[in-house]
């Protein structure tokens, strides 16, 4: 079995009220077997961040924190290379960690998506990908989410099981029920749960790779290439046949 951590950036928004460009689902995934020493490796690397910058084990690090040295981060007084690192090492640690990550990203901007139909578009994309790596492995799977959306989030798994489809390269739809989804997903307190931390950093990341920033903090912290230092842990099969700006980035308009 394996288990997939995901989170969000930005928002369902239209944009022309104030919503964000793009709706992006990072998505880390891990074998469960493999969770124990996932965790205690990660355990390790919290300390060691611990004592190089003084963020303390029980901070929350997210993609917004970094950026805007906000949240939990904010009393620490970290400058923007030292948060640069921090971002970096994060997306380093995939690789170790025996993981792998891909995000999905809806651009909004083309057809003003927004609203239900960018979140749907969004988990459906989402639930496609993570059905096929189930069906290729022939393994169960299990979704942890940050809590925001779990009634939505639900609706779609209890969808996903019987009546998920998928668009062919070939031009037809297939059924790709998620046959092997194992339960309803969990939402979890991302506060509480570092590798749903670890999910909103891929989804900032893939979100950047897709709109690079301008000169400003977000470019110091997150620039483009941010999500190349993710290195061999970027599941490039989800998108191997829609192409994107970069491997394990799936962009959808429409």
């Amino acid at each position: 079995m394996f288990i997939a951590y995901i989170d969000e950036s930005g928002n369902t928004g239209e944009i022309a009220k104030g919503g964000t460009n793009t709706y992006t689902l990072g998505c880390v995934t891990l074998e469960a077997q493999k969770w124990p020493q996932a965790a205690d490796q990660f355990g390790a690397f919290r300390d060691r961040i611990a004592k190089h910058f003084g963020v303390p084990e029980p901070a929350e690090i997210k993609a917004n924190y970094l950026i805007h040295n906000g949240g939990d981060l904010r009393p620490i007084g970290l400058n923007p290379n030292d948060r640069y690192v921090l971002y970096r090492a994060h997306m380093r640690i995939l690789h170790d960690l025996e993981m792998q990550a891909f995000a999905v990203v809806i651009d909004k901007r083309k057809r003003n998506l927004h609203g239900q139909e960018v979140f749907d578009l969004a988990w459906e994309t989402l639930l496609q990908r993570l059905e096929r790596k189930s069906y290729y492995e022939s393994t169960p799977f299990l979704i942890f989410h940050d809590e925001g959306e779990a009634a939505e989030v639900r609706r779609w798994c209890r969808y996903a099981r019987k009546n998920l489809t998928a668009g062919s390269k070939y031009g037809y739809s297939l059924n790709v029920a998620a046959t092997k989804l194992i339960e309803d997903p969990i939402p979890s307190n991302s506060r509480e749960c570092k590798f749903i931390q670890l999910a909103d950093l891929v989804a900032y990341a893939g979100f950047r790779k897709h709109i690079p920033p301008g000169p400003n903090a977000a470019g110091t912290v997150c620039p483009a290439t941010m999500w190349d230092e993710i290195g061999q842990a970027i599941n490039g099969k989800v998108n191997l046949w829609s192409g994107g700006p970069a491997a394990g980035i799936v962009v959808r308009r429409q």
